[in-house]
């Protein structure tokens, strides 16, 4: 059976577990990952999905220990009645966990990036369920039971970021700082917030129908360096981690004795995490920039003639 952690003074101690677990962004990728592992593991999973077939569709394949909550993230009336939902499955008790995992991927260059596109991106994986669900995971003590957790799924991106994913890199650094402050806030209530971060997946978010097609881009200078992106971000996709193996790293953070504050699923970790880590800013700026053919050349001089000479 699943266990979690409940404060007892200083100490931790194993308590029963509530089994309930909400999974955003349940429809494919890491979050239908996660839904496949947790479920495995004998929780039963509410997630997220925007359109009713999908709903069908997981409720096909996972039977009774999966409900489906119909929502945008972004739109909070919604986002509040799957909220009650939730409470009325778990009469009177807390909720296990949430997984903040919805979320999307415009690239492009931000001199040429609408200014709309940007805006979703943040919209999405920044303002996410959170307000909703807090109450469900202890912060309403009229509840029993033990407080649950919080994980935030943010990204390699959430740390660094490559040229051409700087509206998602702004939202997933972001998503860093919003859960390192409310972390501390929900001390209060026992409720701890941790990070997951993952590198590519074998499923790529750049795949998700709502990403833009960057041909979009090929009257702009960043032509050629963001075709030579796409490719990159294609072969890491294949050599990634499966959204299975992230799921079994969200169940670690949910159900760890001590766990970190965040959690690094990264492939090749050593070259794609820790060396651009250690090294000087200035040289990873020049390897990406040398990589993708981004570095600055400087015009050839003019030759100028004065007096019939030329200098």
């Amino acid at each position: 059976m699943p266990q979690a952690l409940s404060p007892a003074g200083r100490h931790w101690t194993m308590v029963e577990a509530q089994k309930y677990v909400v999974v955003t962004g349940a429809s494919s990728g890491i979050g239908l990952g996660t839904v496949r592992v947790l479920i495995q593991a004998g929780y039963h999973v509410c997630g997220s999905v925007r359109r009713p077939a999908d709903g069908e569709r997981l409720v096909t394949e996972f039977g009774e220990s999966f409900t489906p909550l119909l929502f945008d993230v972004t739109d909070q009336a919604a986002v509040k009645k799957a909220a009650e939902k939730v409470r009325e499955l778990l009469g009177g008790k807390t909720l296990f966990g949430l997984v903040n995992n919805a979320g999307v991927a415009f690239h492009g260059p931000l001199m040429h990036q609408p200014i709309a596109e940007f805006a979703r991106n943040v919209e999405i994986n920044l303002t996410g369920t959170l307000i909703a669900f807090l109450p469900l995971l202890g912060a309403d003590r009229t509840l029993t039971g033990p407080p649950g957790r919080i994980i935030m799924v943010s990204s390699i991106g959430g740390k660094f970021a490559a040229p051409f994913i700087g509206a998602y890199a702004a939202s997933k650094h972001g998503l860093e700082g919003l859960s390192e402050s409310l972390r501390r806030e929900l001390m209060l209530f026992g409720i701890d917030v941790i990070v997951v971060g993952p590198g590519a997946v074998v499923t790529p978010i750049w795949d998700k129908a709502e990403a833009q097609d960057i041909s979009a881009y090929d009257n702009t200078p960043y032509k050629d360096a963001l075709a030579k992106f796409a490719k990159i971000m294609l072969d890491d996709g294949r050599s990634g981690h499966s959204p299975e193996h992230i799921g079994r790293g969200i169940e670690k953070a949910l159900t760890a004795r001590r766990p970190s504050v965040r959690y690094a699923i990264v492939a090749n970790k050593f070259q794609r995490w820790t060396l651009p880590l250690l090294l000087p800013v200035r040289w990873v700026d020049w390897l990406m920039a040398s990589t993708l053919g981004l570095l600055y050349k400087k015009p050839a001089k003019k030759l100028v003639q004065t007096n019939g000479k030329k200098e």
